[in-house]
């Protein structure tokens, strides 16, 4: 199962009959109950209930599931791996201040929290900028030109 060495779940380890009962009962509407050995039943709260039914599924389609703590700490090359960047480009954003990080000994080190804050912002500021596009060429009147305003070739 998961040990604390590698927090990674893998499906292998679970009996694909209590995976797919599992996934069964997530996919279904309404919730979840845990029940204890005396019987007793206990509400799962809807964030939880939701994570729990993503693991479920991931495992269910035979995907391991890694579980990271927010503060647990990367080096740059596994941060810019994350990212899906050059570990340059990473050094580069951590130097201009795009991203927090701290130093042990001579090397730079970042929290999970941190790149998940810096993914969230990217993610905006990549939206409003499309945004900004999409009304710009609507207002120029480019995605739907009317029939008389097209250019002759």
């Amino acid at each position: 199962m998961i040990t604390k060495r590698n927090n990674r779940l893998d499906p292998s380890e679970i009996p694909e009959e209590a995976l797919d009962q599992l996934a069964g009962l997530f996919a279904k509407s309404g919730h979840v109950a845990l029940i204890d050995d005396q019987g007793n039943h206990t509400h799962i709260p809807e964030a939880l209930f939701a994570h729990f039914a993503r693991i479920v599924r991931l495992l269910s389609e035979r995907k391991a599931v890694v579980l990271e703590p927010e503060d647990e700490t990367f080096t740059t090359q596994a941060a810019a791996n994350y990212l899906g960047m050059s570990r340059q480009h990473f050094v580069n954003l951590l130097e201009d201040g795009r991203i927090s990080f701290h130093k042990v000994g001579s090397h730079r080190r970042v929290t999970f929290k941190d790149l998940l804050a810096f993914e969230r912002e990217r993610e905006q500021q990549r939206r409003k900028t499309l945004d900004d596009f999409t009304d710009e060429v609507l207002a120029a009147d480019l995605y739907f030109p009317k029939e008389g305003n097209s250019e002759k070739k």
